[in-house]
């Protein structure tokens, strides 16, 4: 059964002891050698081919050629054989944290592979690439990287349920560092001790403020996890050297919980599984059917339908106003609540509209559809239609949708809303919808086909028919792969569509 565990923060004369920090519990639900169950691994593969499709989608834009350049400007490290990089041949090799680097930028892009939310955000499919490129650099066989997989997924979104960051403009990714930490430790099948320092040493590199995700949002959201990715491989290294970390990082008088969360006198109840108990929580996640931000998921399913019901609300003259009734976390984050400018700017960038519901589901009610590339090209986004219908869209708080966001019972659990919208005519047209149709209670829930055919979409303009066949065979396999197998998880792109993307040089 899980365990929760107390944590609060301690002063330094209290002496709070290791053994009963919140690092060192995640290092032993890390290094705890549980099987993976049947379901466990079938999702596994599932998010495996997932995050290959969103990379294959993504390599030819400029952050992820960006990164993918700096990673191969440096060399294997001596110590192994180095890790793949999402679209270079097999042969082209780097160190593994430059492969975490760029395979993550790659995976984060466009915003389009798996999701937890709960008390904070999270994408857990982020801890697939760095502990893939520890895997592929070490030589460990598909058995270890899936119990690596499952562990850093676990760790993720058990810090994820129970720990905000938003709250206080921390990025959600400070979650992420922890839990490829420890991913890592359990692909390695390292000590407590050692993991528990790495643990602590990715907290402590990769907490930083929300800024990448408000007002005009960069290219650093991709970068950001990424990074993450990074620091929890460079912090194993340092730890299997040897070397400590700021201890106690989470409960500590000038540590995490006490400066950068909710203070000196804040305590959260953070559930792990018990010694012995599985590690499951990768199917409490959920993945995308649409190339946006996790909870315009079910906006675009609702907008599409409207789409074809009301095809007459595609024009702004016939629409007085629309506004969408949903939850604290969508109002303030990628609604009107978050009073940003941008995300009503016909000239904002990708990653801006990606977190403005009132562009995503002004576009699916005109266009009936999503597209991860159409649906955000400048043209699309300034269309004179578009901009006067989005103008209209505004989003407002409801406690009903919030609570049941925030609900624990999995039937209850929602990401959607109520739309009212409101005609010229007087007419008021009402629907809402719970969960996305890819969720698992949705209209069409996300199986095994839906995970291939998305790969097949978005790889197919990329990749040869015999790459794709070639990697979908090798990544269903995954449990059983030997550690040669494990170092072929990758995908080579066409000859000639790295060259078309941007080579920019730095300072490597």
């Amino acid at each position: 059964m899980t365990v929760t565990h107390h944590v609060r923060v301690h002063r330094s004369e209290e002496n709070l002891p290791r053994e009963d920090q919140l690092a060192y519990k995640i290092a032993e639900v890390a290094a705890d050698p549980v099987p993976v169950a049947d379901e466990v691994v079938d999702m596994i593969i599932n998010r495996v081919i997932d995050n290959a499709a969103v990379a294959a989608a993504s390599l030819t834009r400029a952050p992820v050629s960006a990164a993918r350049q700096q990673a191969l400007d440096h060399a294997v490290s001596v110590s192994g054989d180095g890790a793949t990089i999402f679209g270079c041949a097999l042969e082209r090799r780097t160190s593994p944290e430059w492969a975490a680097w760029a395979n993550g930028v790659a995976v984060r892009e466009l915003d389009y592979h798996d999701t937890f939310l709960a008390a904070e955000y999270s994408h857990p499919g982020d801890n697939i690439p760095p502990i893939l490129a520890v895997a592929q650099h070490a030589g460990c066989d598909g058995a270890a990287l899936v119990r690596g997989i499952a562990t850093g997924y676990e760790i993720q979104i058990d810090l994820t349920r129970s720990i905000s960051l938003h709250k206080h403009k921390i990025d959600h990714v400070a979650h992420l560092g922890p839990s490829a930490a420890a991913g890592i430790g359990t692909l390695l099948s390292l000590p407590v001790e050692t993991i528990y320092q790495a643990v602590g040493q990715a907290l402590h590199t990769t907490t930083a403020t929300r800024q990448s995700r408000k007002g005009e949002i960069s290219t650093w959201k991709a970068h950001a996890p990424a990074f993450a990715g990074k620091m929890a491989v460079e912090a194993v290294d340092r730890a299997m050297r040897g070397e400590t970390s700021p201890s106690p990082i989470y409960e500590g008088e000038d540590g995490v919980i006490a400066w950068m969360l909710d203070g000196p006198d804040a305590s959260y109840d953070v559930p792990l599984p018990a010694p012995g108990e599985g590690k499951r929580a990768i199917l409490d996640s959920f993945t995308k059917e649409h190339s946006a931000e996790y909870q315009a998921q079910a906006w675009i399913d609702l907008a599409r339908k409207l789409h074809h019901e009301h095809p007459e609300l595609a024009d702004p003259a016939n629409v007085e106003s629309i506004v969408l009734h949903t939850s604290h976390h969508t109002h303030y984050v990628i609604g009107s609540g978050a009073n940003d400018p941008q995300k009503y700017d016909p000239h904002a960038s990708r990653e801006t509209l990606d977190h403005s519901i009132p562009y995503i589901f002004t576009v699916a009610l005109q266009d009936g559809t999503w597209h991860h590339v159409d649906s955000y090209a400048p043209e699309r986004a300034a269309r004179e239609d578009t901009v006067a219908l989005w103008h209209k869209v505004t989003t407002a708080e409801d406690e009903e949708w919030t609570r049941r966001y925030h609900s624990e019972d999995p039937n209850e659990k929602a990401f959607g809303g109520r739309v009212e919208i409101r005609l010229t005519n007087g007419e008021t047209i009402v629907d809402e919808i719970a969960v996305a149709d890819a969720h698992p209670l949705g209209a069409h829930p996300f199986a095994r086909a839906d995970y291939i055919r998305k790969f097949r979409t978005l790889a197919e303009p990329v990749l040869t028919p015999d790459e794709i066949e070639r990697f979908l065979a090798l990544a269903q396999r995954l449990p059983e792969l030997t550690a040669d197998e494990v170092k072929q998880l990758s995908i080579v792109a066409k000859p000639g569509v790295l060259a078309s993307a941007p080579a920019p040089k730095g300072l490597f």
